[in-house]
């Protein structure tokens, strides 16, 4: 199976309701890192360092939450759509 395909359909499929909670939490980290990136003013080094990480960090956690597969649920779907 060509790769592309497969991360699109891992991409399309139902996710795990933990990971769904995982993926929120990624949203918020990379939206307070970009906050803290687009502030206006003096912001200490320290803190645009830590900025960049969180963005980072944010983004890696969504995307793996993404790809993650609730096997039930898309058993579920594709016997739906089958029906």
């Amino acid at each position: 199976m060509n790769i592309l395909s497969e991360v699109k359909n891992r991409a399309l499929a139902p996710t795990p309701p933990f990971f769904q909670l995982l993926k929120k939490a990624g949203l918020l980290i990379a939206a307070i890192g970009t906050a803290m990136l687009t502030a206006p003013g003096e912001v200490p080094e320290i803190l645009m360092a830590y900025a960049g990480h969180a963005v980072t960090a944010g983004t890696i956690l969504i995307s793996i939450c993404q790809l993650t597969v609730d096997e039930t649920r898309l058993e579920e779907k594709l016997l739906q759509a089958v029906k």
